[in-house]
């Protein structure tokens, strides 16, 4: 089969590439830096051409609300489009689970809108609802950081390691299209900000975590449950610790 990654030289598009091409399949790694941009259309209709299936993983290069949105609408309608034209028997788009209930979020809402794209777009479809990847954390911690303090919310967190995602994602999209949604996560369950600590303590970095007692992410208020599945989810084999100690001592 012929498949497209849109997103394809990113965190899990790599992963995603590489574990098609050892399966034997002809993979594309479609972005920018190959020649194919589903923001401005160039090289995608020769891209897609003779295409089975569309694994889109790609993300906004700015979060800025009305950027982000412009940006997953503007390739959504472009690969729906483009993929009609091509006759894609599968779509596979990766999202976050919980995005419907954080829709104060503009970053939140522009998946949603993404998600409505694909589920409107007439193609069969699968959508990946994931949780965090434990690869955020640093950058989760640094963004919370005031001085030599991390302050962070008491929210639920139940990342999943980015190599877990791929492994999902190959294993959906070579399946049949469940025309809706699936959600994954990591084996392991905390409050946020003792992942900050337990990821500093472990790294040795002095900053001290401080519960703050304020549900959000990404700058809006959630529900203390919004970043956790709600109900059955496929659980991701790597868990925070065997991540730890097999990712960062590589760091």
């Amino acid at each position: 089969m012929k498949i497209l990654v849109i997103g394809g030289s990113g965190l899990i598009g790599t992963k995603v590439v590489a574990q098609l091409t050892q399966k034997g399949q002809q993979v594309i790694a479609a972005s920018p830096s190959t020649g194919i941009n589903t923001i401005t259309g160039e090289g995608l209709t020769e891209a897609i051409k003779d295409t089975d299936i569309v694994i889109d993983l790609a993300n906004s290069p700015s979060f800025e609300d009305n950027a982000v949105m412009e940006f997953f609408q503007t390739a959504g309608r472009n690969l729906s489009e483009a993929e009609m034209s091509a006759g894609v028997k599968h779509h596979v788009a990766l999202s976050i689970v919980g995005v419907d209930t954080m829709q104060n979020i503009g970053y939140m809402r522009a998946k949603m809108a993404q998600e409505d794209l694909v589920r409107q777009s007439g193609i069969p479809f699968t959508i990946i609802r994931s949780t965090q990847f434990f690869e955020f954390i640093g950058g989760i911690t640094n963004q919370a950081t005031q001085e030599n303090e991390v302050h962070l919310s008491d929210v639920k967190f139940q990342p999943i390691a980015a190599d877990d995602v791929a492994d999902f994602v190959v294993k959906h999209a070579l399946a049949a299209p469940v025309n809706g949604k699936v959600e994954i996560a990591g084996p392991d369950r905390f409050d946020m900000y003792k992942v900050a600590d337990r990821y500093l303590q472990y790294i040795k970095d002095s900053r001290k975590v401080i519960p703050n007692g304020r549900p959000e992410y990404f700058g809006g208020e959630i529900t203390h449950s919004a970043l956790v599945p709600s109900g059955e989810a496929e659980i991701g084999a790597i868990s925070f610790e065997k991540w730890l100690s097999s990712h960062l001592q590589h760091a």
